[in-house]
């Protein structure tokens, strides 16, 4: 009887195999014939990109009369995105009467950064960079996004008087420390009586000074029942600061309550990250810069917006979205209306990449490891091409074709090669999350001066 028997399983089990098999190849042959078909229509409409000055006339068409362009990079280490960003982003200042950009950075140590772009400061870019101490510094620290700056400084010096300058602004929470002192600076000349009080206020961040004491862990130490709850103080702080400001208004106070504003929000971000987890925190930081973006609205027609992917794309069309996850692109079109805001996306395959191996962590130069086959870098790898865009909203029956998930590689400040697949890859629609896409095929590291 064992022997019938087992013969018996094994014609099904040789049976559901064969089942198996044929529904494989049938998918395999399904995602085959996809795959030929996007590359098709990349080959039709793809624009390949040849570092010439009238590149982006189609992309400069296309974004129009959008009020909000937000420039993208799959990572913040890779020294093209940056060089492209600028191009694009000078074009828009010349053409397009764009007058702000905002930087994925902290509010308080642009300040420099827009000091030195509006004439008022001799010292040089590099050195002005310089006021970006904290992790994740080299983001910024380096000769590409120096060059930026130098070109905004050309800009605004070669301006008639009573035309609008460019600005420069940190939309981040990073860099607490700065904002408190910020903070306290404009206070021991505008309100001196204040002083003693707003120190009291910031006292939760005083440990947390020096490069080895991350003010991140102002949320672990409050956790753990070593350091007081500020929120309270440091909310009330703000106010004084907003009420003060109505009372003197300045320039000068203008950037002090944006820097006790700054401080609310890293208190805020430090303490849901360990209280609550990582959807919590993320979503409090995606609110705060959308709100950033809305407050340099107030004050400039046009604003250029320059962060990762991850925060300038549609969350809506993505993982990110099915799992809770705002994003600032999506935030913006909702608040603003699709046409108003144009997001860019920027992707690579291969090359090398600056990057940090966990937070606070140095930064290293990477080998990149080329990109997933089955993954949107992967596909358009196989143009062959070694820079195009695609353009989805100046053509809805691209956008259509191109309105199916897959996976994108994502990589923020650390980069762990051989953990990619878990730690850099989330499903996403391409079209619905980026408006266009600029793919780079190869690309290097950002070279941060020792």
């Amino acid at each position: 009887m064992h022997g019938v028997a087992d013969r018996i399983w094994q014609r099904r089990w040789l049976a559901v195999l064969g089942i198996f098999i044929l529904m494989t190849s049938a998918l395999a042959a399904d995602e085959g014939a996809q795959r030929a078909q996007w590359l098709a229509q990349l080959r039709q409409h793809a624009q390949p990109l040849h570092q010439q000055a009238r590149d982006y006339d189609r992309l400069l068409d296309s974004i129009g009369d959008a009020r909000v362009v937000m420039l993208g990079e799959a990572t913040h280490g890779s020294a093209e995105f940056f060089q492209e960003r600028a191009r694009i982003s000078q074009r828009l200042i010349a053409e397009k009467g764009f007058t702000a950009v905002i930087l994925e950075a902290g509010w308080a140590p642009t300040l420099r950064l827009n000091a030195y772009v509006q004439g008022a400061s001799e010292a040089s870019a590099p050195q002005v960079l310089q006021g970006f101490r904290l992790f994740p510094r080299w983001t910024w620290r380096h000769p590409d996004f120096a060059a930026f700056v130098e070109a905004l400084r050309v800009h605004n010096t070669g301006l008639p008087a009573h035309q609008e300058r460019v600005r420069l602004y940190g939309m981040d929470i990073y860099e607490t420390p700065q904002a408190v002192d910020d903070v306290l600076d404009y206070l021991q000349v505008a309100a001196p009586a204040e002083l003693p009080r707003a120190r009291r206020d910031y006292r939760c961040f005083a440990p947390y000074r020096s490069p080895e004491r991350d003010p991140s862990l102002y949320g672990r130490d409050l956790l753990r029942g070593w350091m007081p709850n500020c929120a309270r103080r440091v909310a009330a702080r703000h106010r004084q600061m907003a009420a003060l400001q109505a009372r003197q208004p300045s320039a000068r106070g203008n950037e002090a309550m944006m820097s006790a504003r700054a401080v609310v929000g890293a208190e805020a971000y430090y303490r849901l990250l360990y209280a609550e987890g990582a959807l919590a925190s993320w979503n409090a930081r995606e609110r705060f810069l959308a709100e950033s973006i809305e407050l340099a609205l107030a004050r400039h027609a046009k604003v250029l917006v320059w962060a990762h992917n991850t925060h300038q794309g549609d969350a809506r069309a993505s993982l990110q979205g099915e799992s809770g996850e705002l994003s600032i692109g999506q935030l913006m079109r909702e608040r603003l209306g699709e046409q108003a805001v144009f997001l860019l996306g920027l992707t690579t395959h291969s090359g090398t990449v600056r990057a940090a191996s966990g937070w606070a962590t140095r930064d290293r130069i990477k080998t990149l490891r080329p990109a997933q086959r089955d993954s949107w870098p992967g596909l358009f790898h196989e143009m062959g091409l070694p820079a195009f865009l695609i353009d989805f909203r100046s053509d809805p029956a691209l956008a259509a074709a191109f309105d199916q998930s897959w996976p994108d590689r994502a990589i923020g400040v650390n980069y762990f090669p051989h953990d990619e697949q878990r730690s850099h890859y989330l499903p996403l629609k391409i079209s619905r999350t980026y408006d266009a896409v600029i793919h780079i095929d190869v690309t290097q590291a950002v070279q941060v001066p020792e």
